[in-house]
Formats: C-alpha cells, sequence, structure tokens
C-alpha cells in the first residue's frame, strides 16, 4: 500500500507513477472484460484493444516519466555538520496504552532548531521532521515532542531538515525501535 500511499510533499514523480499504475490496473480491467466477453458488452471490441494498448502506455509511461520529471535536488542541496539522536525512546522500550502517549526527545549537536520556514537555507539549522514507520507524524519545531501510537511494533525516525522543510545532503537521521502493549 505505501505506492498508494504517498502523502502531501511527496515528490512529484511518485504521484504521476501513482496514477499511471492505477490508470493501467483500470485500462487493464476494462481491456481483459471486454475482450474476454465477461463485461462491457454493450462496447465495440475495439474499446478493448484500445484499452490494452492504453494499459501498456501507462505502464512504460510509468516507469519512463518519472525520471524524467524528477526534480534534481541532490547537487542543490546543502550540507550540514549537525547530528541527531534519541534521548527517548530507548531502544526497544515497551510503552502501555490504547494508544500510548510516546515522550520524544532528541539530542542535536552542531544544529539549531528555528521557528520560521524559508527558501534562504542556512547549513545548520532548520526543523525536526518525525516519521512513525516511514509515515510523517510531526514537524516540530522543537526537541520534544509527544506521539501517540496504538499497540504494536513501531520503527521512529527523526530527521534535522532544513529551514525549507528539505533534507540536508547527507540527510541528518536517527532512528529507534519501540513497542507498544496494551
Amino acid at each position: 500500500m505505501a505506492v498508494l500511499a504517498d502523502g502531501v510533499g511527496s515528490p512529484v514523480d511518485q504521484g504521476v507513477s501513482t496514477f499511471l499504475f492505477i490508470g493501467a490496473v483500470l485500462f487493464g480491467i476494462v481491456a481483459v472484460s471486454r475482450l474476454r466477453g465477461r463485461a462491457f458488452t454493450g462496447l465495440p471490441v475495439v474499446v478493448g484493444w484500445v484499452a490494452a494498448g492504453a494499459t501498456a502506455a501507462c505502464l512504460v509511461l510509468a516507469v519512463v516519466l518519472p525520471p524524467i520529471i524528477r526534480p534534481d535536488t541532490s547537487s542543490a542541496r546543502p550540507s550540514t555538520s549537525a547530528r541527531l539522536a534519541f534521548v527517548s525512546p530507548a531502544p526497544g522500550e515497551v510503552f502501555r496504552g490504547r494508544p500510548a502517549t510516546i515522550p520524544v526527545r532528541l539530542r542535536l549537536v552542531g544544529g539549531r532548531i528555528v521557528r520560521f520556514t524559508s527558501t534562504r537555507v542556512v547549513p545548520n539549522e532548520g526543523h525536526i521532521h518525525l516519521f512513525l514507520d516511514g509515515n510523517l507524524v510531526s514537524m516540530a519545531y522543537g526537541l520534544t515532542h509527544p506521539i501517540h501510537a496504538p499497540p504494536g511494533t513501531y520503527r521512529l525516525t527523526a530527521e534535522f531538515v532544513a529551514v525549507d522543510h528539505l533534507p540536508f545532503r547527507p540527510r541528518v537521521l536517527a532512528t529507534v525501535r519501540f513497542r507498544v502493549r496494551p
């Protein structure tokens, strides 16, 4: 399901690719159903062949188009000397609740958290983004932030990003795993 869950702030190429894969599936269903005579029988057979061609075109474009439209930010991104680490939760820590409140505390060395967003990037200034199992759950302007999680096992990733909310190069990441029990 991750392919369908691009989310806000995802690169344009991911959205285009997802849209084209969905189109390929839908066109494929119409093509197979019509050409086998199982559905869409009110449509001419030629529509089934057109849908089959559209399926192939969507699949090819889903692979070929994203690298063409992908913005090249890798060479333009600044680097930083900042380092990020988790103070809490501790690796393997177990929390209780339905959902549990997880007190997230981070240590940032060599960087400074600022409360503004700007396109004027300064190498050691930025924000913290928190990802729970790869999904953005917080764009924090501080080093402490509680999150809530239902019972399960999780991977929490924190990233120090520039003031424009885009990553530094190389990325400044910290990851910890924890569990929540009822």
